[in-house]
């Protein structure tokens, strides 16, 4: 076999801590790509859909997260179930406490939903980041520790903050298109293990001379 195996709860025995996320979903409505871990040396990283919250079968949202990512402890994936009407004079969910109040409770479409919620490949999410509803974060980016991300982040970027911002673009454009067209996360791991040098080197120019 070239590398871990993919359909291993605990990759690294040496290293309870870290869980690959895909093998201990239970909800249809969360997608995660193969080989992305969450690291909570806690819980074994197996509580992973605790920090999927307010995410309710009803509204029909989901959380879609690529492959090879990298998710640090604490994180929250907040849904599209954690809004409230704000169209009315007042933003309090009556209808979930019942006794006659059920009868006010609004249509889907009088929230703000966003829709899914979108995780590139390759992206590395720092310790106790929030995400909003309905962001997208692309493939690369890096979020830092901490931050709340309420807004789209573009591919091969580092981000920080609350809100979260970019700060600065990891590559040039130029590479960042190189390797969007790369895609190496779809390789299958034969080729993915032969290439590590170039994927783990700071020569960057070492990438380049690898064929899409």
């Amino acid at each position: 076999m070239f590398g871990p195996d993919p359909d291993a709860v605990h990759p690294n025995e040496n290293i309870p801590s870290v869980c690959y996320i895909k093998n201990v979903i239970t909800r249809p409505n969360i997608e995660v790509g193969a080989y992305t871990y969450y690291d909570d040396a806690a819980t074994g990283g197996e509580d992973f859909e605790s920090h999927v919250t307010h995410h309710y079968a009803f509204i029909g949202d989901k959380l879609i997260i690529g492959k090879f990512c990298a998710i640090g402890k604490g994180v929250e994936f907040v849904m599209n179930g954690a809004n409230h009407r704000i169209a009315s004079v007042t933003t309090y969910p009556f209808n979930i406490f019942a006794h006659g109040w059920e009868m006010y409770t609004p249509a889907l479409d009088d929230l703000p939903l966003k829709g899914d919620t979108v995780v590139g490949n390759d992206v590395w999410i720092g310790q106790n980041v929030t995400v909003l509803p309905g962001v997208h974060i692309g493939d690369g980016a890096i979020i830092g520790a901490d931050s709340v991300v309420a807004g789209d982040i573009p591919p091969y970027t580092v981000a920080v903050g609350n809100p979260c911002r970019v700060i600065r673009p990891r590559f040039d454009r130029e590479l960042t298109d190189y390797l969007l067209e790369l895609r190496w996360w779809d390789w299958d791991a034969e080729k993915i293990f032969r290439n590590l040098e170039a994927l783990c080197s700071g020569d960057l120019e070492q990438i380049r001379r690898i064929e899409p």
